[in-house]
């Protein structure tokens, strides 16, 4: 075991993970000026922490993106294209796979998950036999009664509650906590009663359960991570703690909780925005109340960027740009796609104020937080994860931690960022339609035509408006070389 990153109180620190959803860089004003909502609990994580400026989800959607940055291992080499609804799964993540929640256990530190999990689920019929699919008639066929068998709470965490896949627009409304479903769904969700707005749209018409209510899902979370801190404090003060809260925030719809409901001058969607800025400043005052926030590691990123009605609509109507300044949104392997806003907080051992320029993917959490705790990297897992402790504690010294930096889509197109230079193995955005509405006003020319693939610097061009791939055929082979070698080894680090 490596000798961990020691707090003042002489052992390793606590670490809060917060996981918003949907979050462009442009969405927190100390990313973007320009923001029209105002971020200042997360303004202030960047003011007495780190803030980074290169920080990219694995994926440019959720449930890949959340496999990685539990296992440190990209996606694509899994297999699944796409995402989970329902009763999707089974678990991405194979029993005996290391996630980041069993080093940092094996480690001794007591693992909470709280929030949206959306990784696959294995839910039984009435004959115990595995479901495995996503859709409404999938959830209609699920026995209540019946445990979850590789719930996270198999997957290393102590103690989960939260939902399969994503909590306000799914087939499934129901809370879970450890490995079963307390309260299972009545009847179908009434949305007769819910807002109508342009960023309401995504809530499907599931199963839902008597104690769900759409629209105060992350207070519900945010309760619950409270309460966990609460009893740690408590109870267990000289044991170390791991808290993953994932929120659903702000991914559509925009059901801000009632007391956010216009807290802002940005419409449903700025509202809850500041609410997701509020859950960070609850969380941060509870550590500061219980005595552990200069212990304790926090950690805050987006799982993609952010999505096309909010983007579309926000911008529109009240000149605000989740994804500024880049190009693309959510699914695009454009950097608006996967660019996330990222922050790092740890008292006496991240210097406030600082920044990383290094390019930093979040499968790097599980190699990063396994060096803080003296765990280390096992060897058979974080296959694409890199250490960015010594970035944190300022002892890089103008290192540069990443080689490359890999990137990959929904249907499992890839992409690979070295330096300067970014070659996509694609056409197009690698998501989403741009040659009819409501994309269509955004589309650029930047020269692909027929090409097959493209090539952008972006130190010279970091808006992707030229595609370099007949300029430079040389870097462009030289890249694609280089993906293909380490999707070939199965590991890029």
């Amino acid at each position: 075991m490596l000798a961990p990153a020691a707090t003042a109180h002489g052992r390793p620190p606590n670490i809060l993970l917060i996981l918003a959803d949907d979050l462009g860089y442009g969405d927190v004003g100390c990313f973007n000026p320009e923001a029209k909502v105002a971020t200042p609990n997360l303004d202030r994580l960047a003011a007495e922490g780190m803030k980074f400026t290169d920080a990219h989800s694995p994926s440019t959607v959720c449930t890949p993106t959340r496999y990685s940055i539990l296992t440190g291992r990209m996606a694509f080499r899994h297999g699944l294209r796409g995402v989970f609804t329902g009763a999707g799964g089974p678990n991405m993540i194979e029993e005996g796979r290391p996630t980041i929640a069993g080093v940092l256990k094996g480690a001794g530190y007591r693992t909470a998950l709280i929030g949206k999990w959306h990784v696959g689920l294995t839910f039984l019929d009435q004959r115990g036999e595995p479901i495995a699919q996503n859709g409404l008639e999938a959830v209609r066929r699920i026995d209540f009664s019946r445990p979850i068998p590789d719930a996270p709470v198999h997957r290393g965490f102590d103690a989960f509650f939260g939902t399969a896949c994503c909590p306000t627009t799914d087939w499934l409304y129901a809370f879970i906590d450890g490995d079963r479903v307390p309260v299972p769904p009545a009847g179908q969700v009434d949305k007769a009663g819910l807002p109508t707005h342009p960023y309401s749209r995504d809530c499907r018409p599931g199963l839902i359960a008597p104690d769900f209510d759409l629209q105060e899902v992350d207070e519900v979370f945010l309760r619950k991570s409270l309460d966990f801190l609460d009893a740690h404090a408590a109870g267990r003060r000289d044991q170390p703690f791991f808290l993953f809260h994932s929120t659903q925030a702000v991914h559509l719809p925009s059901f801000a909780g009632e007391r956010f409901r216009g807290a802002t001058e940005a419409g449903p969607h700025g509202d809850f925005i500041a609410q997701l800025d509020a859950t960070v400043g609850e969380l941060m005052a509870a550590l500061e109340r219980h005595g552990f926030a200069d212990e304790t590691l926090v950690f805050f990123t987006s799982d993609n960027g952010p999505e096309i009605a909010s983007v579309v609509n926000m911008r529109e109507d009240y000149q605000h740009d989740g994804a500024n300044p880049w190009r693309g949104i959510k699914r695009d392997q454009w950097e608006g796609g996967h660019r996330v806003p990222t922050l790092a907080r740890w008292p006496g051992a991240v210097a406030p104020g600082s920044e990383c320029a290094q390019p930093l993917c979040l499968t790097d959490l599980f190699a990063t937080f396994a060096a803080a705790a003296g765990a280390g990297a096992p060897a058979g897992g974080g296959e694409d994860s890199f250490d960015f402790l010594p970035v944190l504690l300022g002892e890089a010294k103008g290192h540069a931690v990443r080689p490359f930096v890999l990137h990959q889509t929904w249907t499992n197109q890839l992409a690979i960022r070295a330096g300067d230079w970014k070659y996509l193995d694609h056409r197009g955005s690698g998501g989403n339609r741009y040659d009819r509405p409501p994309l269509e006003r955004f589309a650029i020319d930047d020269g692909s035509g027929d090409a097959g693939a493209q090539l952008y610097n972006l130190r010279a061009d970091p808006g992707e408006t030229r595609n370099l791939i007949r300029e430079h055929p040389a870097v462009a082979a030289a890249l694609k070389a280089q993906l293909d070698a380490t999707v070939e080894s199965g590991r890029s680090r």
